[in-house]
């Protein structure tokens, strides 16, 4: 399959939900985030792939559905949450979508900051997560030590580096196959931040 020629959009009155490449379907829910990354694409652009990703609205559960009901989903390798914001800054679209996708034997990732537990201290996300049928979860560590993080993430909830880190042992706990990503940037300790993910017993992408 061709990562440009081949690429669907998927979209609603609001905007763009879903697009193709890498033989996956990446969903766009929302364009927030608890966090403003100075390197983050909606610093420099509307999307990717020629996509414009920014949402005028957050699509309904019911417009994701139906959309995804006219997509012969079985021919990806899996659904993706991600886009131009925080998946989980919408978790209950994701849990409910994620339950839908499951009962249909879709295997289902999360790219996420891992800030959900910080943004909902009321519920076990992850074990929330892993009931709802999630596969795969791939957590953005960017940075080898909390100040850096802070630095260049600008987390807007306090404690988000260790939240993270806390997210993601929870998540290979819970036995979902789970990753940590770095974006390469000369100031990033790469070899650091793969020991980070190695020890805490993550796989480690640079992207």
């Amino acid at each position: 399959m061709s990562d440009s020629k081949e690429i669907i959009e998927i979209g609603f009155s609001g905007g763009t939900i879903g697009y193709e490449a890498h033989g996956n379907l990446y969903l766009n829910i929302t364009n927030k985030c608890s966090a403003n990354c100075y390197f983050c694409i909606r610093e420099s652009s509307d999307g990717v792939y020629g996509y414009n990703l920014r949402l005028s609205r957050e699509p309904g559960y019911e417009e994701i559905i139906r959309e995804l009901e006219q997509s012969n989903l079985e021919k990806y390798k899996e659904v993706v949450f991600t886009g131009l914001g925080e998946p989980t800054c919408r978790l209950e679209i994701v849990l409910d979508v994620t339950r839908w996708l499951h009962e249909r034997g879709i295997r289902v990732r999360l790219d996420t900051n891992g800030h959900a537990q910080l943004m909902y201290p009321e519920m076990d996300v992850v074990a929330e997560l892993k009931n709802a049928g999630l596969d795969s979860v791939s957590v953005s560590l960017n940075a080898e030590s909390e100040e850096k993080y802070d630095r260049i993430c600008k987390p807007s909830l306090k404690d988000a580096y260790a939240s993270l880190l806390e997210f993601t042992k929870e998540a290979i706990e819970a036995g979902i196959d789970t990753r940590m990503t770095v974006v390469g940037m000369p100031e990033i300790d790469i070899d650091k931040c793969e020991k980070i993910a190695r020890d805490i017993g993550a796989g480690f992408r640079v992207r």
